[in-house]
Order: structure tokens, then sequence, then C-alpha cells
């Protein structure tokens, strides 16, 4: 999951600016994190590095789009002809490629934290633009580009204002722009049937991989089942099942089932880390589950793999 200090770091890299220059003066630990960024700014600062990786992100993000932009979210393939509006959560990966040059919008950054229910009085969890099988990513005219910039140019005045509120004022701005999105009606435009399979697969194989290698004792895998990888993906686990099948002759559990034994034999032959602390970081509650995993899929227990 990317954090936001290597969001800070990815958007100075290869500048003089310093990540901790970008941060408001005035944010506390207490307040959460918020901050507002102008897109043809950040990008001049990028130098036209301008693709984001596929990745999940540890805040919120609600970004004013112009340009022509192809948003990837979970299987869905979603085009931006002009202009678009995109909510952002921590739970699903995403991101969005630029189609022309001509770039530009504004897009706030938050952590759960500075939008929490007992200063916003807003529940992020039950949000539907949040929702992990959402379609938040929304066409927006000409007029509604205008309302929208309106809402971003307030918060920009605030944050650079000394106003002793300011927090709590840009929280009904951010709410504002929240309530603005769900009133909008979702792009659905899909790829075909064949190439959404495909790409449910390979955004599968991409989830699976990148949790290893496991480095540390205190690392733990957080997708494990079936269902975690399609709640992630927001598609249903039965979908998932079906496309993996056919695309690789095996399930979702087959899958990740090898992964995992293969990451256990490394961590066994190459680590001196006790089996239970093995047992944990792949995600076992109990050493028993782990041993009777193992021994399932090698026919051997754990210890004697190991010796």
């Amino acid at each position: 999951m990317k954090s936001l200090d290597s969001f800070y770091k990815d958007i100075t890299e290869g500048s003089t600016v310093e990540p901790n220059s970008l941060l408001p003066n005035d944010i506390q630990k207490e307040i959460g994190h918020f901050n507002v960024f102008d897109i043809k700014e950040l990008l001049e600062r990028l130098q036209g590095k301008s693709i984001m990786p596929y990745d999940r992100r540890a805040y919120y993000k609600i970004s004013l789009i112009r340009g022509k932009n192809r948003a990837e979210y979970a299987d869905k393939i979603i085009e931006i002809e002009k202009q678009g509006l995109l909510f952002a959560t921590p739970k699903i990966p995403y991101n969005y490629v630029p189609q022309d040059t001509n770039q530009s919008g504004q897009f706030c950054v938050f952590t759960s934290e500075f939008l929490s229910k007992n200063k916003s009085g807003i529940d992020l969890d039950e949000l539907p633009i949040f929702a992990s099988d959402g379609y938040p990513i929304f066409q927006l005219s000409d007029e509604e580009v205008f309302e929208v910039e309106l809402i971003f140019n307030k918060i920009q005045k605030e944050i650079n204002s000394d106003y002793i509120y300011k927090y709590d004022l840009i929280r009904n701005y951010v709410a504002e722009l929240i309530h603005f999105g769900q009133k909008l009606q979702p792009i659905t435009a899909l790829y075909s049937k064949h190439n959404s399979a495909a790409r449910v697969s390979s955004l599968f194989a991409e989830l699976l991989e990148r949790q290893f290698p496991i480095e540390s004792p205190n690392q733990r895998l957080e997708l494990r089942t079936a269902k975690d990888f399609a709640t992630r993906l927001s598609v249903h686990v039965n979908h998932l099942n079906k496309v993996l099948k056919e695309n690789t002759g095996k399930t979702t559990t087959e899958l990740i089932s090898s992964r995992l034994t293969n990451e256990a034999k490394i961590l066994l032959k190459q680590t001196d880390w006790n089996i239970s602390e093995i047992a944990y970081s792949l995600g076992f509650e109990e050493l028993a589950h782990f041993s009777n995993f193992f021994k399932k899929q090698t026919s051997i227990t754990p210890l004697a793999f190991r010796t």
C-alpha cells in the first residue's frame, strides 16, 4: 500500500523541492492529513512522468481531471473523453492514464482521521461513493466542472489562510465534493467481456505476487482467500473463479495455495524464523492450520521439510 510519505516522495522526485515543503504549515497530527494540489503544476514538476502505478493508497483522493484519460479500476476500464471527477479509496487499487498532453485540474488527498465521523459526521465506510463495488468515476459537463472548480478553489484559498477553524471549513467543502459526486450518474463503459476477463486474471496475478517476498516475521499477508481477492477487485467470487479457471486451468484457491506453498518453502529453508512466525506471516491464525495446509500441499510437515 502506497503511504503518504511515498506519495510526497513521488511528486518531488527529480526536483529540488523537498517533500516536507509541500505539507500544510499548520497541519497537526490530531487533525489527520489533508492537502490539495494543482494537476498541471504537478505534471510540470514531474517532467512528464504522469502515469500512476496501479496501486492501492493509504489515503483517500478526490480528483477533478481535465483532459482525455483512461481510468483503470479493478476489471473496469472507463474512458474520460474531456473531464471527469474521480473518487479513490484505500480499499481498491486504481490508476488513470492521460491520453493527451493537455492535462489540468485539481485533487485533494486526505486520511480517514481527517474526515472521521466525530469531526465531520461522515462515516466514510458507509458512503456509496467509496464502496468497493461502486463506479467512482464521473463524466462532467462544463457546468458541472465549473461547480466543482468553485469548491476546489475555496479549499485552496482556505488551506493558505490563517483562519483558526479552517480545517473545519475544509471538511465541509470535502463533504460537498462527496455529495456532489454521489448525485452524479457514473460512466459504465467497460471493456468487452473477453478483455475484461483477461484483465481480471492479470490483476489477480499482480495482487497475489505483490504480497511477496515476505521479508520480516512482522510482515503479514493481507489477501489470502478467494473472497479477499474478489472483494479487492470488486468482482463476485464466482466470477473470479470462472475467469481464472478459463485462463489458467486452476481455481482461485489453487493458485493462492500454490504461491503460499512456494513462499513457505523459501522461508523454511532460507530463514531462521520459527515455524510459528512463518505461519503468522503467511496469514495463518494457528500453527496447526499451517502445518495441515503444508502437509496437504507437499505430503510432509513443515518441520520435516526444514530438516
